[in-house]
C-alpha cells in the first residue's frame, strides 16, 4: 500500500464551470484529511502528511473495512445546519469528537489497485461502495453532474464555503508520495 499521497488542492474561481463533463461537490469547512485503512486499522493523516489518528480516533475507529484503502475527505463539524470550522477547532481543544464527521469525496487506492488515473466518476462510483458499507460518522459527498451554476448559487445564497467543480474523466494529479 502507497504512503501519504499530497492531496490534490482546489483553485478558488468566481464561477462554477458550465457545461457537461463536471461534478460538483459542496465544499466543507473542515481539515482535509486522508484516511488509510490497512485491514481494519485505520490511520489518520492530514493534508501535510502529519499523523492525527489519535485527534480523530472517534472516525478512525469507524473503518472497519477489511480492505486496504486510502480515502481523502474532509473532518468537519455541522453546527447551525453547515460545517463549521471554528466549532471543530473548539472540539479539537477539548477533545471532543462527538460532533465529528467525515465527508469522503475521493478514494484513491484499494487493494493493490492505484486508482489515481482511473476517472474521477469511476472513483467516485467505488468510493460510494465503500463508504455505503460504513456507519457514522463516515458519510459520503454527494455530487451533481453538469451545469454547477445552480449549486455554486444555491451554496452561496446558504453562506457554504462554496462548490468544488472536478471533470468527471480526470485522474487525481501524480504528487510525490512519501512511504507509508
Amino acid at each position: 500500500m502507497p504512503g501519504f499521497t499530497k492531496p490534490q488542492l482546489a483553485t478558488l474561481k468566481l464561477r462554477a464551470p458550465a457545461g457537461e463533463g463536471w461534478l460538483h461537490e459542496i465544499k466543507y469547512d473542515g481539515y482535509r484529511v486522508q484516511i488509510h485503512v490497512d485491514r481494519g486499522d485505520a490511520k489518520i493523516f492530514t493534508r501535510n502528511g502529519h499523523d492525527w489518528s489519535k485527534r480523530f480516533r472517534a472516525i478512525a475507529g469507524a473503518f472497519k473495512l477489511r480492505s486496504q484503502t486510502i480515502f481523502d475527505g474532509e473532518v468537519v463539524v455541522v453546527h447551525e445546519g453547515r460545517t463549521n470550522f471554528s466549532e471543530l477547532q473548539a472540539d479539537l481543544a477539548k477533545g471532543r469528537q462527538d460532533r465529528m464527521l467525515f465527508y469522503a469525496f475521493d478514494i484513491l487506492f484499494h487493494n493493490g489497485e492505484d486508482l489515481r488515473e482511473k476517472p474521477q466518476i469511476k472513483r467516485k462510483e467505488l468510493l460510494k461502495e465503500l463508504i455505503d458499507m460504513l456507519d457514522s460518522p463516515v458519510l459520503f459527498s454527494e455530487h451533481i453532474e453538469g451545469d454547477g451554476h445552480e449549486l455554486f448559487e444555491a451554496a452561496a445564497r446558504l453562506n457554504y464555503e462554496g462548490v468544488v467543480s472536478k471533470r468527471a474523466d480526470a485522474p487525481y494529479p501524480p504528487a510525490a508520495t512519501k512511504p507509508g
